[in-house]
């Protein structure tokens, strides 16, 4: 019998593929590199610089500088998606539902073919924006809370397959013996867990707790880093914190993570950021204890993370000091987050979810 050809899936992010860092990007490029029998076309940056490149699959060369969505790499992205998208068999968009999306979804009949059209949603930035919506076609969400919130705002056909990371690229670290570091990787964004992290720090501080505090923090367009930086550090110091690094983008997150020893992640919302961000499951994956905020998205995480109210820093504080005070809880810890992970958030499971989604809209 004659082999069938591969289907043919356009990958649409809100900027090259091979840019900057973020989960949208993350997710598309492991859809790209775990799916069977696909045929992927994704934007890729011009000029390339010295970014890694995905193997395989059509690259479509999008202008871009630095990778991150400004408005002239979204306007080159729904250009070239538009032309592309006539030749392809199913387009799968991995969009954050942003201030700009409202209009895209509005625009995306009249710019796009008839194709069946995927539409995994990382995360939310205001769910107020959800109401001037309209759904791209089947939507997946990362979570139980955020299918809720997108099925009441009249998006009609949502699944929800969970995150994955490439556990090959996150083995299980040997805990550093070293000064203990506790890390914060997100963005500046209020209420977005950074000024919480310092908070949190600080309450652990007071226990009796010593570490050094390591900020990873990554912009938004339009942000000045070296305002931000500042005021994050002007905030610190306020809290009488002095051991406090903070970094821009970092090239080796993997050896970040593996020094650290535990992921502190307390945002008072996720404004954007992906339902379960991919830094926590780097980090269970590595076996660095997180704790995190008790939001709705985080529950499928089950006893893999520790959890406190949000905005209760005393009490995240609480748990962070006993970590580092405790080897035998760290240890518990760590044994848990890890094996969690290997087994519900690897890329097998996510491939063979997405692959049956193709196959059904497909056929």
């Amino acid at each position: 019998m004659p082999r069938r050809a591969p289907s043919r899936v356009l990958l649409f992010t809100s900027s090259p593929l091979e840019g900057s860092e973020g989960a949208d990007k993350q997710l598309a490029a492991l859809l790209a590199s775990t799916i069977p029998d696909t045929e992927f076309t994704w934007f890729t940056c011009w000029p390339a610089r010295d970014r890694p490149r995905l193997a395989g699959g059509r690259r479509i060369p999008i202008l871009s500088q630095d990778g991150i969505p400004h408005a002239r790499e979204r306007l080159q992205v729904t250009v070239a998606g538009a032309l592309q998208a006539r030749q392809v068999d199913l387009v799968h968009a991995v969009l954050t539902v942003g201030t700009g999306f409202p209009l895209l979804s509005r625009l995306w009949p009249r710019i796009f073919p008839s194709r069946p059209v995927i539409h995994t949603v990382p995360g939310v930035k205001d769910p107020h924006l959800l109401g001037r919506a309209r759904p791209l076609g089947v939507t997946v969400a990362l979570s139980h809370a955020s299918a809720h919130m997108l099925d009441d705002a009249g998006f009609g056909d949502v699944r929800v397959i969970a995150p994955a990371i490439s556990l090959a690229s996150w083995p299980r670290r040997a805990r550093s013996s070293g000064f203990p570091v506790v890390l914060f990787a997100g963005h500046y964004d209020p209420g977005g867990g950074a000024a919480e992290a310092v908070a949190v720090a600080a309450a652990a501080h007071r226990a009796g707790a010593r570490f050094k505090l390591v900020l990873a923090m990554r912009l938004r367009p339009g942000q000045d880093e070296q305002v931000q930086a500042e005021r994050l550090i002007s905030l610190a110091r306020r809290e009488g914190l002095d051991d406090v690094i903070i970094h821009g983008h970092v090239a080796d997150m993997g050896a970040l993570i593996a020094a650290a020893d535990v992921l502190l992640f307390t945002p008072r919302a996720l404004s954007g950021k992906a339902d379960i961000p991919l830094t926590v499951l780097e980090a269970l994956a590595t076996g660095r204890p997180v704790i995190t905020s008790d939001l709705a998205q985080f529950t499928g995480l089950g006893d893999a993370v520790l959890r406190a109210p949000v905005g209760d820093v005393e009490r995240s504080g609480h748990l962070l000091a006993q970590l580092l005070a405790e080897p035998r809880r760290w240890e518990a810890a760590a044994e848990r987050g890890c094996v969690t992970v290997r087994a519900r958030f690897g890329p097998e499971r996510f491939a063979r979810e997405y692959a049956l989604l193709y196959q059904k809209l497909l056929r």
